[in-house]
């Protein structure tokens, strides 16, 4: 035999030898890949959690924001506390009243009717109203504004930074920084109280949706000090209070409050404010 056909009969065993193996290679790897498979399969069932089915008949009525507004880290969380009855079925702010009752029914209790909340900022000091007395180089950012100390750029300690912290944290679009404060667009916001959480000044109060009197100020500064820091700030002269008849406003350290059980929105309190610092809302 010459060196051509012995290298041409190699060449033919090694082939052979390569593809044999290969298969074998082949079949181990996909026995092994199928006992893990099926290891796997019989783990799961072994270890899967039981799921109540109170609890995903209330996560599948609520609404999904995960939004933390009820306390809770989440709607699966929020959804496990109503089903052992650690929470109400109205926890979720977001929910609407019909979505409680739901929740309620499917739990076996019941829930009482409640006015919607929803947030409101109590300030007016807008960029024309509201003075400076700085020049606000830091973070854009109200809480670590408030904790280097001072209100920004603004004179005032009790007014809106501007900052966006509580626009960032809603997960509504329902609050925006307009001319140089916060507003809330009252149709979008669910009450989720995110936005009352994270201001650090807390002028981010939960008012009834069917408030139509706000008094837009949060200064217990006395009349004269009010005034050399904004022009429409609360200077606490109690006209509101002597107008309204149904005693559902009143002044305490020297910021004019709306008790919104006694308001019926007459409006009388802002036909007499001097600094028009009370607002009614078109209905």
């Amino acid at each position: 035999m010459d060196i051509g056909n012995l290298l041409i009969n190699l060449s033919g065993v090694v082939a052979s030898f390569d593809i044999k193996s290969l298969g074998v290679a082949t079949g181990v790897v996909s026995l092994i890949g199928l006992l893990i498979g099926l290891f796997l399969g019989l783990a799961s069932k072994k270890l899967e959690v039981p799921v109540d089915e109170t609890e995903e008949k209330v996560r599948e009525l609520l609404p999904g924001a995960n939004c933390g507004g009820c306390g809770y880290a989440g709607c699966d969380a929020c959804a496990k506390a109503i089903a052992i009855g650690e929470a109400a079925a109205d926890v979720c702010p977001v929910a609407s009243s019909d979505i409680h009752k739901q929740i309620a029914e499917v739990i076996g209790s019941s829930v009482e009717t409640s006015d919607k909340m929803v947030a409101y900022v109590n300030c007016a000091g807008t960029c024309d109203k509201a003075k400076t007395n700085s020049n606000y180089f830091g973070p854009r950012d109200c809480k670590l504004a408030a904790g280097i100390g001072g209100n920004g750029s603004k004179a005032c300690s009790y007014g809106c930074m501007g900052f966006g912290s509580c626009v960032r944290v809603c997960a509504f679009d329902a609050i925006h920084i307009i001319d140089g404060i916060a507003v809330v667009d009252k149709e979008k916001c669910t009450g989720c109280t995110m936005c009352a959480a994270e201001c650090p000044i807390k002028i981010i109060e939960m008012i009834p949706a069917k408030a139509r009197t706000e008094v837009a100020c949060s200064s217990f500064d006395k009349g004269k000090d009010v005034k050399t820091v904004c022009t429409i700030g609360c200077i606490g002269c109690r006209l509101c209070v002597k107008a309204c008849e149904y005693d559902a406003i009143h002044v305490n350290d020297n910021l004019a409050k709306i008790d919104y059980e006694k308001c019926v929105n007459c409006g009388a309190c802002v036909k007499v404010c001097p600094t028009k610092v009370i607002m009614e809302q078109p209905i």
